[in-house]
């Protein structure tokens, strides 16, 4: 495959309203010039406050960080059990059901953030997880202009991050980006960093190597996908540095 691989050991921009009960947002303020704001999206069962320790010691001073908290709902995969969770999951096979209306209201509240934003400020989609997941789609609603229920999707991403997660709707994704010169267009142009650890226990490796497969078959060329051999679901130092470099290098950030 031609997409890059990696084995490694503002404005007022017109957003919709949402009948989901979001949780609690944190913001990680810039420590420097403030250049990129990029939303952070958390794990299924946790909150946005999990991972602002994190995001606060990254060697980033110009990115300013909003983590949202899902809604708890009801998840068919936990036997209904209520948590914390940006959408459904029935289960991890090919031929689940995806929940477009969960995957829009989640994406549509994290658009509603980033269209406080300066026009001058680039802008970001990132998670872990479940949270890598809801990044995905995002980036894809972007390419395609519109979110799953065809309202138009208004926010201009710069990047989306994606680390042991998944891709969602990825069954229409090259037939929806390949019946549009300009999603083929904006989908050959996006920045895409796909990680994932080969001994991941929660999200196998096989879901997140078929999302980068799938990506780069539906026109995703500017797509790096970094495997590590001994990772599980969870984070590490080297995978981290790769993250911090890749955005540094993207969004032309300064300082690091």
């Amino acid at each position: 495959m031609s997409y890059n691989r990696s084995n490694i050991g503002s404005g007022s921009r017109n957003v919709g309203r949402n009948r989901f009960e979001f949780g609690r947002t944190c913001v990680v303020r810039p420590r420097g010039t403030h250049q990129a704001t990029i939303v952070w999206l958390h794990g299924i069962g946790e909150m946005g406050s999990s991972w602002t320790r994190f995001l606060e010691s990254l060697p980033l001073p110009n990115i300013k960080w909003i983590c949202p908290t899902a809604p708890t709902r009801p998840v068919a995969l936990f036997g209904g059990l209520p948590c914390t969770s940006w959408f459904n999951v029935e289960d991890m096979s090919d031929n689940a059901t995806d929940d477009v209306e969960g995957l829009d209201a989640s994406a549509t509240h994290i658009a509603n953030m980033l269209s406080n934003e300066r026009d001058d400020i680039k802008l970001g989609v990132a998670g872990f997880s479940m949270g890598s997941a809801m990044a995905l789609y995002c980036a894809t609603c972007r390419v395609l202009g519109q979110y799953g229920n065809g309202n138009r999707y208004p926010i201009n991403l710069s990047l989306a991050v994606a680390l042991s997660g998944w891709l969602p709707c990825s069954r229409i994704l090259r037939s929806r980006v390949q019946a549009s010169q300009e999603a083929a267009r904006r989908a050959a142009s996006l920045p895409i960093l796909l990680c994932h650890g080969q001994v991941d226990d929660v999200i196998e490796y096989k879901h997140g190597e078929k999302s980068a497969e799938t990506l780069h078959s539906a026109g995703f060329q500017n797509l790096v996908f970094h495997t590590y051999n001994r990772l599980g679901h969870y984070t590490i130092p080297e995978e981290v540095n790769d993250v911090c470099c890749w955005l540094v290098a993207t969004m032309r950030l300064d300082g690091y």
